[in-house]
């Protein structure tokens, strides 16, 4: 073994070290925490990211607390669970996970499940048909379900089921806040697309591809910026900026989870703008109006 190679082993041990032992004091501190209910006998929901924090309060009502493991403005790709969380998770009744292949969910929820097996995990994603992620260079699937209003009634469905599985007798009462939040959904579906009825142009350019399910229900083109999870080479930068002129395309999506300097440059060069719209908001309804305005103005061609 070379002294290059034997370093090389040598780190990906002591990585490994590392992680295991971040874990260890994690699962050592939150055995320390403190463990409080939830107040007035509520039932104790995590969920993975922050639209779904409005999804099961909109089902659950006054009956249910919810906590979000990925914080606002934080990556789900990426986000390490702190103690504090895990000290939540010990008193949750429900787990409700996007059930995609989002990468949080991926590395962290057997460990989660693994902390409280009492807890039920309800999968959001059940019924939901999922697709292709638009990264040639990163194959497999979009996780980013939500983005669909019309996927989203699927998803309150099965937290409705997963809390009247906790609580059968408040089952009237979920099932009739669900039918309300359908109500509105169907309602958001629509003025999205008036919003996006008649607009010139229907391919649009972001950073982190995150609109897939959005593009697709609403008959647009989603072009990433972001290849296999890094920044793009000079060569798909050209490619990009040649497409964008093209298309009559200026205004380069980013959201606040990730950096937007090659967003910025792609901008520069088509004499465009960096519009910022959130995947992962939460008062879900009103950001997804927010999401078709902004889609609106920027595809609209004179």
């Amino acid at each position: 073994m070379t002294k290059q190679s034997f370093f090389s082993v040598t780190g990906l041990r002591l990585q490994d070290c590392f992680a295991a032992l971040a874990m260890t004091l994690i699962i050592l501190l939150f055995a320390c925490a403190p463990v409080a209910q939830p107040a007035g006998g509520k039932i104790g929901v995590m969920v993975t990211v922050l639209p779904q924090v409005e999804f099961v309060n909109a089902v659950g009502g006054d009956r249910v607390e919810v906590t979000a493991m990925v914080p606002p403005g934080a990556n789900p790709h990426t986000y390490e669970v702190t103690p504090s969380q895990m000290a939540k998770l010990s008193r949750a009744k429900m787990y409700a996970k996007v059930g995609s292949p989002l990468e949080f969910e991926l590395t962290w929820i057997d460990k989660l499940v693994a902390q409280n097996r009492d807890m039920l995990v309800v999968d959001c994603g059940q019924g939901i048909g999922l697709m292709e992620s638009v990264d040639p260079d990163q194959p497999g699937i979009d996780a980013h379900t939500w983005t669909s209003p019309r996927n989203v009634k699927s998803m309150v469905g099965n937290i409705c089921a997963g809390l009247s599985q906790i609580s059968p007798d408040d089952r009237a009462y979920f099932e009739k806040n669900r039918d309300l939040y359908v109500e509105k959904l169907d309602a958001l579906d629509s003025d999205i697309r008036s919003a996006l009825d008649g607009i010139g142009s229907r391919t649009f350019i972001v950073y982190h591809p995150a609109w897939g399910y959005f593009a697709r229900e609403y008959g647009l083109e989603q072009l990433g910026i972001e290849r296999d999870g890094k920044e793009p080479q000079a060569t798909y930068m050209a490619r990009l900026i040649k497409e964008a002129r093209e298309n009559n395309i200026k205004v380069i999506f980013v959201s606040p989870q990730f950096d937007t300097r090659s967003a910025e440059a792609i901008a520069r060069e088509i004499g465009g703008r960096v519009v910022s719209i959130d995947p992962e908001g939460g008062d879900y309804l009103d950001n997804m109006r927010k999401v078709a305005a902004a889609f609106k103005e920027a595809l609209q061609q004179p």
